[in-house]
């Protein structure tokens, strides 16, 4: 019933499974585990919204949480979970179309960290089924041209030993000889980089070693406590302290430039390093190039009075449109098409959003997050990293958003577009 993840393949256990089990049969170090593969029968039905169905049990109506999956998994899973001797897991999603050459899916499927024993377990299982059919993954896969039917969509779920890193990140590794490595990093676990939640350090190796950094504001941390993970503020001096010395980012250079040689093409790779070990938590054909920070041109002009802030390039192009200030999942409702999106970062249930947004700009999050490669995907501009944006932008105001030189130039609205009451 599971597949181990040595034995993984992309036709039976998705593409992040299986190129994971690529990796282990090459000899990287990637954190052992098992997956349930597609051909699972899902036991759990859902419904028209990819929401796990309610089943009332003698007269009282019982939670999602409550619903059972089938015996047999629960006791296969159990049996897997000893093999590994009872770690606390990451149970992560491995969909068909997922982590391919065509579409990142970056961030639109759920990972569950921190997971301890078969219960546990189970619910996350069927956490990660249900994500398939959530509303940012359905949008997602609606708005990709390659897209294969709705119906079509196939998820198995990857369990693996959780990495307790003390530091984290993301890689891309270029396919060309010579070309320069982008990696960014984080103290703790790497969800705090890929979902954008913190300004990350950022490093670039040549091919001859140089390495050149720049230090970002780090301003929380996740870590494992127990049964879950917590996040605590980073101390002013891990805050304006380099991730990563210099060895280690050859090493990781090195290591990206391994994982190339293996799987082909340039490689978006998520890594975690814990005391001297550098893992491979997952690898993925990059695909939409980064910026080029080569030669940044210089802002365009821009009316008297008008402010210019500044911030990283996250996908090339320019638009312009009226801000529209998003901090929670309550603002949604405001957004319109043509807006540009201001938010504190973009979670990956903020999706939808960048469907229709014309830009957007953030106040934390890096150029590797998993919202600037779907920003990237979908060809509208992002800046990264500008600070207090949502206070600095007032809602409604003209704002012109150059994700090429990282750059927002604002101004008041004249337009007959006016702000959405909060409530619309």
């Amino acid at each position: 019933m599971l597949i181990p993840l040595s034995e993984a393949t992309q036709e039976t256990c998705g593409g992040k499974a299986g190129t994971l089990g690529t990796l282990v049969r090459a000899g990287f170090a990637v954190p052992d585990g098992f997956v349930v593969p597609f051909d699972v029968p899902l036991d759990v039905p859902l419904d028209v919204h990819g929401l796990v169905e309610r089943r009332p049990a003698a007269g009282a109506d019982r939670s999602d949480a409550d619903v059972p999956l089938s015996s047999p998994l629960v006791d296969a899973l159990a049996r897997g979970l000893r093999a590994l001797g009872d770690p606390p897991v990451a149970v992560r999603s491995s969909a068909s179309g997922e982590d391919t050459a065509l579409a990142s899916a970056a961030g639109q499927h759920e990972s569950v960290l921190a997971v301890q024993g078969p219960d546990a377990v189970a619910h996350a299982v069927r956490t990660c089924w249900a994500s398939l059919h959530s509303p940012r993954a359905t949008a997602y896969r609606r708005s990709s041209a390659h897209d294969a039917p709705e119906g079509g969509a196939s998820m198995a779920v990857l369990v693996q030993r959780l990495v307790d890193a003390d530091a984290a990140g993301v890689m891309f590794a270029p396919a060309a000889p010579g070309g320069v490595t982008e990696i960014e990093a984080s103290w703790g676990l790497g969800s705090s980089v890929v979902e954008g939640r913190v300004a990350p350090d950022s490093y670039r190796v040549r091919a001859d070693g140089t390495v050149e950094r720049t230090v970002g504001r780090k301003g929380m941390r996740l870590d494992r406590r127990g049964a879950g993970v917590v996040a605590t503020p980073v101390g002013a001096d891990d805050r304006g302290r380099a991730v990563l010395d210099d060895t280690i980012t050859r090493r990781l250079a090195h290591l990206g430039q391994r994982v190339v040689e293996t799987l082909g093409g340039a490689q978006d790779v998520e890594w975690a390093l814990a005391g001297e070990t550098l893992w491979v938590l997952q690898a993925r054909p990059v695909t939409a190039d980064l910026p080029s920070w080569s030669s940044v041109p210089a802002p365009p002009a821009q009316d008297p009075g008008a402010g210019v802030l500044t911030g990283t390039p996250g996908s090339p192009g320019a638009a312009t449109g009226p801000a529209r200030v998003v901090r929670d999942a309550s603002d949604f409702s405001r957004v319109r098409p043509g807006d540009v999106l201001v938010c504190p970062f973009t979670d990956p249930a903020w999706t939808p959003l960048l469907h229709v947004a014309a830009g957007v700009v953030t106040e934390t999050g890096g150029v590797l997050s998993h919202a600037a490669i779907v920003a990237r995907e979908r060809r509208i501009p992002a800046v990264l990293g500008v600070a207090r944006a949502t206070t600095s932008i007032p809602d409604g105001s003209i704002v012109t958003v150059d994700g090429s030189s990282g750059t927002v130039a604002t101004r008041a609205s004249t337009s007959a577009h006016p702000a959405p009451p909060a409530n619309a």
